[in-house]
């Protein structure tokens, strides 16, 4: 999910030859909604809209049923927390 104009989008999309969309986030809506809102950067700023690093989880109707997010630019959150969390949320879902 990025700030970046659709036309940056679909030319990293084209170049990269992704099997996922890019999400487009104006004025940060959706990063706020989410609560992964990097508050390093002021409205006004240059960097204001960047979310913190993460991942959001997705079901095929379209929920967000698990969000990942973790300060700084540097870190990801652990893959092995996210596969076991996917997991148990697949069990819980298959009931």
């Amino acid at each position: 999910m990025t700030y970046d104009s659709l036309e940056v989008l679909k030319s990293f999309h084209d170049s990269n030859d992704l099997g996922y969309p890019l999400l487009q986030d104006v004025a940060a809506t959706h990063v706020i909604a989410y609560g992964v809102l990097d508050e390093e950067y002021a409205p006004g700023h240059r960097g204001y809209g960047i979310p913190h690093p993460g991942i959001l989880f997705i079901t095929p109707d379209g929920v967000v049923a698990l969000k990942f997010a973790v300060p700084g630019y540097r870190g990801r959150p652990p893959l092995d927390e996210v596969y076991a969390a996917i997991v148990a949320l697949q069990g819980e879902t298959s009931d």
